[in-house]
């Protein structure tokens, strides 16, 4: 059967129904990091947001919620496994639909790749200060690189199990923190003053929102392990209630209690004098200095399970362009015997490492240049793609099929509009304040959002015109087409 590129092949397929709730729950909230989040960056919202910052994530937490509502009730009628990308398909046109599957690749590199700048420059730290070791923050990232790799390679079942035990352990010790402050009445009493209307709509609280809706990246890759989830009907939207609800009360929760262990009126001025030592700072004052050192090792473990998180959602994205004719058809084929998708694997590693490779060579720093400058596109990028996505539901259900339309989606997807399109022009607003970097920069980074949404129109236009037959398959997928074999020509 040589030349029949249609022939499936079971063996060389996703592995099927090996996700449930739990599983989709550890990857989106592993790829969120939430060890990471609260110790490297809260302390930066508490300084310039001041005690309100609690208030922040909640909020971030409850627009993304409203917006699930919406992005859920779209999920039977869309049978693709492409995220965003098949949603905004469905409900604004292939067209856009294939220029937010372009964004959507290039926000999950940026935001995968950026991180291997913090990872190194955590475990760097973390290996000088705990064993005496003085390694080169890219021989850290290059090794992470390849245990990325080497897990991803396995299955996807392989790394839900990773990143279940490496979540349990981060949120485990920022819990044992938060116990130990409250267990010890704070620094001056418990109080409530964080949720008070002069803390939560004071100044600087714009900034706490943008980092806020950062911590929520990749929540929506649910959706991306559609073919891998075990009755994708009633796990995806259950697995997606879960991880935005555990993500938004948990960061709300910790961020108020590292806020107790230093006292309200003590708290800004403490994060401002070391913001990267907050957190450890806590903990070892209210649990014990052992407890210190094991978060800065857990730290590494969290970005680890983040890269990885990420990793496999970057390749499912890959897989299912590939396999709708819009990338090349052999970056669809997947290993025939883990069932990953590594063709796929092995071009994104490839990338990583040459982004890396260029920091490296130019002598930039991991956190305020690889990291910083490199995620900034992407954090922009999935807060556009959200926005899209939020429209899309309501164009589908009010035009394209009011037959399954509800009061309650079209709703929630109005109100998800609204809300995330304000977001959006808060972060851009803010975006100094996730960089660092001059103006010009800031420009240049928050640009490569439309520039590649008008590539991915352009590529659209030219694939309506010379390739119809992939045109018309754009968002259509079925969620069960198979792979291209090895050994037959695509």
């Amino acid at each position: 059967m040589a030349g029949s590129p249609s022939v499936p092949d079971s063996s060389a397929s996703l592995k099927r129904g090996v996700l449930g709730t739990g599983s989709l729950v550890f990857m989106v909230v592993a790829a969120a990091a939430p060890l990471t989040v609260m110790a490297g960056v809260a302390p930066l919202a508490i300084m310039i947001g001041g005690i309100g910052a609690p208030a922040g994530y909640l909020t971030a937490g409850v627009v993304l919620t409203i917006f699930a509502v919406a992005f859920t009730r779209m999920t039977r009628h869309v049978g693709s496994a492409g995220a965003f990308y098949a949603y905004i398909a469905k409900g604004l046109g292939r067209a856009w639909g294939l220029a937010a599957a372009l964004l959507a690749l290039v926000s999950y590199n940026t935001l995968q790749i950026g991180v291997y700048g913090l990872f190194a420059a955590q475990a760097k730290a973390t290996l000088a200060d705990v064993f005496g070791l003085d390694v080169p923050w890219p021989v850290i990232a290059f090794a992470a690189v390849v245990l990325v790799l080497v897990v991803a390679w396995l299955g996807i079942d392989v790394g839900a199990k990773v990143l279940g035990v490496l979540l349990v352990l981060e949120s485990g010790i920022l819990l044992l923190m938060a116990i130990g402050v409250l267990t010890h009445g704070g620094a001056s009493g418990i109080d409530a003053k964080s949720f008070a209307p002069g803390a939560v709509f004071g100044p600087g609280m714009g900034g706490v929102l943008a980092f806020s809706f950062a911590a929520f990246m990749g929540f929506e890759s649910t959706v991306l392990y559609r073919r891998e989830a075990r009755d994708p009907e009633r796990t995806i939207p259950r697995a997606t209630y879960l991880a935005v609800g555990f993500m938004a009360v948990f960061y709300c929760f910790i961020v108020w209690a590292v806020i107790q262990a230093f006292g309200s009126e003590q708290v800004v001025a403490a994060a401002g004098g070391d913001i990267a030592g907050l957190f450890f700072t806590a903990i070892g004052t209210y649990v014990g200095p052992w407890a210190a050192t094991l978060m800065h090792l857990l730290v590494i473990s969290s970005v680890y399970a983040s890269q990885l998180a990420f990793h496999n959602a970057i390749t499912r994205y890959t897989h299912a362009r590939a396999q709708d004719g819009v990338l090349p058809s052999w970056l669809g084929r997947v290993h025939p015997r883990f069932g990953s998708p590594y063709r796929a694997s092995i071009v994104q590693t490839v990338l990583a490492v040459v982004v890396i490779a260029v920091f490296a060579i130019g002598g930039a720093d991991p956190m305020t240049k690889l990291l910083l400058w490199v995620n900034t596109p992407g954090v922009v990028g999935i807060l556009v793609l959200q926005t899209l996505t939020a429209i899309a539901t309501v164009v589908y259900f009010l035009r394209r099929n009011r037959s399954v339309s509800t009061p309650l989606a079209v709703a929630a997807g109005i109100a998800a509009s609204l809300l995330l399109s304000i977001a959006t022009y808060i972060l851009v607003d803010s975006v100094g304040l996730l960089t660092n970097a001059s103006a010009t920069v800031n420009v240049a980074l928050v640009s490569i959002v439309p520039a590649t949404l008008l590539a991915g129109g352009l590529l659209a236009l030219w694939l309506r015109a010379r390739r119809p037959a992939t045109y018309a398959r754009v968002g259509e997928g079925n969620g069960e087409a198979q792979p291209v074999p090895e050994g037959i020509p695509a």
